[in-house]
């Protein structure tokens, strides 16, 4: 039952094991999950299991499109900026004709895609800062590949941590039993010792 990410032997083989660990994450943390669970919002959050996968699947995808063309731009978007945004916050909700199947489904697609890069891609090149949406700094030209990949492991983590606490939240399962049950190991009493006696 691996709950931490495995040695490394270099810098790409660490960036391609932290990525992989912290795309299992969400895995997990939708395992035994119904539509209605995994589109709840059970917290003072307006965010769900569902909405928290289909964004770190949007975000994997973006960032990928700009690793992919580096050193040059990804394919423009001509589409107004309102339409773009509103595609963005859609990232963030599970729409009722959404199943958490089709969406663990899109982000598998995507999770080998930034695998493949992370290990095919020059870490030194270029990714030029997007300059049409207003949270990129203007006073960077560009990123390194490396450091996209850096970005994009710390993403999917903050976001990991806010699905574990949703999670809890809807049916009380934790990390280490859900890594446990989604491999087929039995419940072990040690998984969860901090767990209210019933």
């Amino acid at each position: 039952m691996p709950t931490l990410a495995p040695p490394v032997r270099d810098e790409r083989h660490a960036l391609r094991e932290f990525l992989a660990y912290h795309q299992s994450a969400f895995v997990a943390v939708a395992y035994g999950l119904t539509d209605e669970q995994a589109r709840s919002t059970p917290t003072v959050s307006s965010l769900s299991l569902g909405g928290l996968i289909k964004h770190v699947t949007g975000v994997q995808q973006s960032w990928m499109q700009r690793v992919a063309a580096a050193p040059g731009e990804p394919r423009a978007d001509d589409r107004p900026f309102e339409e773009r945004a509103q595609e963005y916050q859609d990232q963030y909700l599970m729409r009722p004709d959404e199943t958490l199947a089709q969406l663990i489904e899109a982000m598998t697609v995507q999770n080998a895609e930034s695998l493949r890069l992370v290990e095919t891609a020059d870490l030194d090149a270029a990714v030029p800062v997007p300059r049409d949406a207003p949270w990129f700094p203007d006073d960077v030209a560009a990123w390194s590949v490396r450091w996209v990949f850096g970005h994009l492991i710390g993403e999917l983590a903050r976001h990991a941590g806010h699905a574990d606490i949703i999670r809890e939240s809807i049916d009380g399962a934790t990390m280490y039993e859900l890594v446990a049950a989604a491999e087929g190991m039995a419940p072990q009493p040690w998984l969860t010792p901090w767990a209210p006696k019933t």
